[in-house]
């Protein structure tokens, strides 16, 4: 018996550590105005693979099935997708409308580290803001996520328009530049021979792909020192640049954010911005999450072309969050109180959890047995602070004997002072 590959359990500390992370962006989520939004993992396989959806390159990554009514299903790949649906099915929103969403998705794609066949996402989206504001907040919230987690990040930015216009100023078709674009954002990865070869696995003419390796390989690829050298001065891209490059200046971002010409991201609906997010040290080399604009999908969905729907989104990658922290060996202090029954003290040691309990304090009962010194011993090392005994004594005078792992000291008192003691040292005034 084992999982499926790709798939795992989780539990313990490390899912404890799962759970902070989640916890830690759902406030912030929270913080920035975002609503808190739950879609179906299951859906109707037209929408997915819709043309005007994840592009060919996840297709072949796409969970499909069928129901025992023929018809055609399949697993959501991502949480934008069922996101851009809601919005199209529900033309009454009030708009801007900013969602977030934490939820597992699938992809039938290569298992390596940081990347699973099921696994987390954590996505925010804001649909009915036009300008470079919504970017910029998101990557804004990016740097304070980040920040909360202790990992020093950069966030990789471009934007399609842009780098559309440069592959047509050197001659790459438009009907081709889709697939060039693919390659690009290869680059770190595969390096330049890679992307020299894929061109020509993909059969790019020659001349295109001579130009494509001329681009890539100029010594300076600031989008001024590009905007001089292929004249594109007022382009739309180009304009869109120099807007979010001025926002994210103005705002003290821009010590995060790093301009990549050649950043496209796997997914075919991003209009615009895209960014991706790294760990800044390389520890991991995975990206941390990403996301970009999206202006033209929520419309398509719903077969109206003349309704424009401006999006924008953000998505964490828990999975490779969670690599990187392992990386690390960051861990997490217990915050339950462990109550140690000592002889006969069942009773009483039931009572005084109830009584923890009931004032919000996470309690456990260590049944186990053991020897005190043990039991102590594995509380230290869970970084547990508060243990609580009761032995034949404390149940017969209504007392508990606080312990008080980091201070070194402890006392008898009864379980509701024992629980406004623990209160106020977890949450001093």
């Amino acid at each position: 018996m084992q999982n499926v590959k790709g798939t795992f359990d989780y539990w313990g500390m490390e899912q404890a550590i799962r759970k902070k992370v989640q916890n830690v962006l759902e406030r912030l989520f929270t913080l920035y105005d975002y609503d808190a939004m739950e879609t179906p993992v299951l859906n109707e396989q037209t929408l997915l693979a819709s043309k005007y959806a994840g592009g060919d390159e996840i297709l072949k990554e796409m969970y499909r099935l069928q129901d025992q009514g023929n018809r055609s299903l399949a697993l959501r790949y991502d949480l934008t997708i069922p996101f851009a649906k809601v919005t199209a099915m529900n033309p009454g929103l009030e708009l801007p409308f900013k969602r977030y969403e934490i939820g597992k998705v699938f992809r039938d794609g290569p298992v390596k580290r940081g990347r699973l066949r099921e696994f987390i996402q954590c996505d925010a989206d804001a649909v009915g803001i036009e300008g470079p504001e919504a970017e910029a907040e998101l990557m804004q919230l990016a740097v304070d996520a980040f920040g909360a987690l202790d990992i020093d990040i950069v966030i990789r930015w471009n934007n399609r328009k842009f780098l559309g216009e440069l592959l047509s100023r050197i001659g790459v078709p438009a009907e081709t530049q889709l697939s060039v674009m693919l390659t690009l954002d290869k680059l770190a990865k595969i390096g330049a021979a890679g992307v020299e070869n894929e061109l020509l696995e993909k059969g790019i003419p020659t001349d295109v792909s001579s130009a494509v390796m001329e681009l890539i390989q100029r010594e300076q690829t600031s989008c001024h020192e590009l905007v001089e050298a292929y004249g594109i001065l007022d382009s739309q891209g180009t304009k869109e640049v120099n807007a979010l490059q001025s926002l994210l200046d103005k705002t003290g971002l821009g010590r995060w954010c790093a301009f990549d010409p050649f950043l496209s991201r796997g997914l075919s609906f991003y209009t615009g911005t895209v960014y991706e997010i790294f760990d800044k040290t390389e520890t991991l080399t995975s990206s941390l999450g990403g996301g970009g604009r999206y202006d033209s999908i929520i419309g398509k969905l719903v077969d109206r072309d003349d309704i424009r729907y401006p999006a924008v989104g953000l998505s964490f990658g828990i999975e490779s969050i969670m690599e990187l922290l392992k990386e690390r060996g960051v861990a997490i202090a217990d915050d339950a109180v462990v109550i140690m029954p000592i002889g006969n003290a069942t009773e009483a040691s039931l009572l005084a959890a109830s009584t923890l309990r009931t004032a919000g304090i996470r309690t456990r009962i260590d049944w186990s047995g053991r020897k005190l010194k043990k039991l102590l011993a594995a509380a230290s090392s869970k970084g547990v602070r508060f243990v609580i005994l009761i032995g034949d004594e404390e149940a017969a005078t209504g007392q508990v004997r606080l312990k008080d792992m980091a201070q070194s000291t402890e006392r008898d008192m009864s379980a509701e002072e024992a629980a406004d003691v623990i209160r106020a040292a977890w949450q001093p005034d």
